[in-house]
C-alpha cells in the first residue's frame, strides 16, 4: 500500500484550468451569467400581494425564463463584473500576461 503524503489538511486549489486565456474568458462568462440570474432571483424575490394565478409550474416557466435572459444578457451585453473576475484572475497567472515573442525579422 503506498502512503498518502500529507498536506497538513489543507488541500491545494486546482488552478490547471487557469492556464488558458480561452478557459479563463469562458468562466468569466459563465460567472456573469450566474451573477445576473441571482440578480434576478433577488429582484423578484420581494412580493406586495398575492398573485392571482400563482402556482409551482408558474414559479419554474418564470425560472426557466430568467435563466434564458441572464445568460442571453452575459453573451451579449455583460454588465462587466465578468470581466472584471477575467482580469483578476489573468493577473495571477504570468503565463497569460507574457507578451507574445515577436518575429525577428520585424
Amino acid at each position: 500500500m503506498t502512503p498518502i503524503a500529507s498536506t497538513g489538511g489543507v488541500a491545494a486549489p486546482d488552478t490547471s484550468r487557469l492556464k488558458s486565456g480561452a478557459n479563463l474568458d469562458k468562466a468569466g462568462k459563465q460567472f456573469e451569467a450566474v451573477f445576473t440570474r441571482m440578480m434576478l432571483k433577488a429582484m423578484r424575490a420581494p412580493k406586495l400581494a398575492d398573485d392571482l394565478f400563482e402556482s409551482k409550474a408558474l414559479d419554474t416557466f418564470r425560472d426557466m425564463a430568467d435563466d434564458k435572459v441572464a445568460q442571453t444578457m452575459a453573451d451579449h451585453q455583460p454588465i462587466g463584473i465578468g470581466r472584471a473576475v477575467t482580469a483578476f484572475l489573468g493577473r495571477s497567472q504570468p503565463d497569460l500576461n507574457a507578451e507574445p515573442a515577436k518575429p525577428a525579422g520585424s
